[in-house]
């Protein structure tokens, strides 16, 4: 295993489920990262689908104690290159494209790149990866199709996103060939709108206490 699949799955073994977030209103951003790691979960995966995603990365990766950012829906190189230099940890891509594999390459922050059927896991595996985002994971298939690549892909661990709720993630973390998921429901638009800070805390401490 070489260094940065390990530098990975270090930040992915922090918690049973990592926060997939959308910030619209960067003023949320460092309030919101605080209830998600006082309630037990510490990595957060900023998406790049708003204006506001790389400036919260900076404040959350300057302000929040604890707290380990990573950037989710990195497409390019470009992205990848905004999103090291605002303080990013990890990298998540909903896909494996050429340019975010290269620049990966090319960089000492670790990427969770984004796989959906056998033969781009077998693309993704080519390239050195053991680890993956699954994605979308109910769509794709849900948890027999994740269940289902367990046996001819031994050795590789997937971190399933996309529909995943308080509900059925215990069906994905339960699998031997899952490491954690990825959510939105620990942080729900109503409530980061409202400030209810202490509500989200409560959320991600259940999240927190879901186990394989």
């Amino acid at each position: 295993m070489n260094a940065k699949t390990e530098k990975l799955l270090s930040t992915l073994r922090l918690q049973p489920v990592v926060p997939v977030i959308i910030i619209e209103d960067i003023k949320s951003a460092v309030p919101l990262a605080r209830a998600l790691v006082a309630g037990g979960l510490k990595a957060l995966e900023i998406t790049l689908r708003t204006a506001a995603g790389l400036d919260a990365i900076k404040a959350i990766a300057e302000e929040v104690e604890g707290g380990v950012v990573g950037a989710g829906t990195v497409l390019d190189a470009r992205q990848w290159d905004l999103a090291v230099k605002a303080g990013s940890k990890f990298i998540v891509s909903p896909g494996a494209g050429t340019s975010v594999l290269d620049a990966a390459d090319q960089s000492d922050i670790p990427l969770l790149p984004g796989t959906a059927t056998a033969t781009e896991v077998m693309q993704v595996r080519d390239r050195g990866y053991t680890v993956m985002k699954f994605f979308p994971a109910e769509q794709a298939g849900g948890a027999p199709y994740v269940n289902a690549l367990a046996s001819p892909f031994a050795g590789i661990q997937f971190c399933p996103t996309g529909g995943i709720s308080l509900k059925n993630a215990m069906d994905y973390l339960s699998l031997s060939n899952v490491v954690c998921v990825g959510g939105s429901w620990v942080a729900p638009k109503a409530m980061v709108a409202a400030g209810d800070w202490a509500g989200i805390t409560k959320l991600a401490a259940e999240a927190a206490a879901l186990r394989g």
